[in-house]
């Protein structure tokens, strides 16, 4: 999966709101069929995603924003229509909410790839994320993740008074203390599932909050997460600041691969930068934050 600072939510009931999104600067754009949509809207809103995501393929802009759909989850009934409607060319991933079950990701996996077939598309051309939203889904993550060759990321829903708080039965606070250790346990589990298995954050929910926004999303960044769904365009520019590679740690680590790359060359694997000792655990760190800070260039 591709990674990404900044996922988008635009309700899948209102077409202009879709068209802004996709020139807001996000990374990804989620169309929403699910909670953002009434029930007697269901079936609009799946002809007005299906007929965003034709634009998105027929324009053919490699610079464009990722396209993700949350799909209404397996127990509501109406999964099998929105996979119907929507998995088609222009489709990256689809994020399946409050996943709890191996069997579950097993039959969207299967569906998704009857569509693919029907459609001329190429077989897994579209991902599955998994949204982590209950205390089963937090205790069955790895499983899940390994359900499918389809998966390519998480997505954990912290926001304030969501599915998870509510079925923790937790409180919420700004320092994050409640959740920390859901949070850190699904970043974990999609680590261990393999480096291209990619962990997005949840929402934060109080749009009028920037410096909340700031400080959440600095808690996210410091555990692992590289990125976060928002709400709100003006989120967008926040999140990006607090989830950037510090300029300074980009030049300490430039220096790292450097000089170590160079040390490689003599014989040496392990030198001192900075008073620090570096051998090929330091480098192969500095590799990888490098290529996150790619992402703000």
């Amino acid at each position: 999966m591709k990674p990404i600072r900044t996922a988008l939510f635009a309700p899948g009931i209102k077409d202009k709101v879709m068209g802004k999104a996709l020139e807001s600067g996000a990374d990804a754009v989620i169309l929403d069929l699910e909670d953002s949509v009434p029930l007697a809207s269901k079936a609009e809103a799946r002809t007005l995603v299906a007929k965003v995501i034709d634009g998105v393929a027929a324009a053919g802009k490699a610079d464009g924003p990722q396209i993700y759909v949350r799909v209404n989850g397996a127990q509501t009934g109406l999964l099998a229509d929105d996979l119907a409607a929507i998995v088609r060319p222009g489709l990256n991933a689809i994020l399946l909410p409050k996943v709890e079950s191996v069997e579950e990701v097993r039959d969207t996996a299967a569906a998704m790839a009857q569509h693919e077939n029907s459609q001329g598309m190429k077989d897994g051309s579209a991902e599955i994320i998994l949204q982590i939203e209950s205390a089963l889904g937090v205790h069955r993550c790895y499983e899940l993740i390994k359900a499918s060759a389809r998966v390519g990321g998480t997505c954990i829903g912290v926001a304030q008074d969501g599915d998870l708080q509510t079925d923790l039965g937790c409180s919420w606070s700004i320092e994050g203390t409640e959740l920390l250790y859901a949070r850190s346990k699904v970043l974990l589990e999609t680590r261990a599932a393999g480096p291209d298995i990619c962990p997005i954050d949840g929402v934060f929910s109080a749009l009028s909050d920037e410096a909340g926004l700031i400080q959440d999303s600095r808690l996210s960044a410091r555990l692992g997460y590289i990125g976060r769904t928002v709400i709100h365009p003006k989120q967008i520019a926040p999140v990006k600041q607090a989830y950037a590679i510090p300029a300074d740690q980009v030049a300490y680590y430039s220096k790292v691969v450097t000089e170590f790359d160079a040390a490689l060359k003599t014989g040496a694997a392990a030198i001192v930068i900075e008073g620090k000792l570096v051998d090929y655990a330091m480098f192969q760190r500095a590799k990888r934050v490098l290529a996150v800070a790619a992402l703000d260039k």
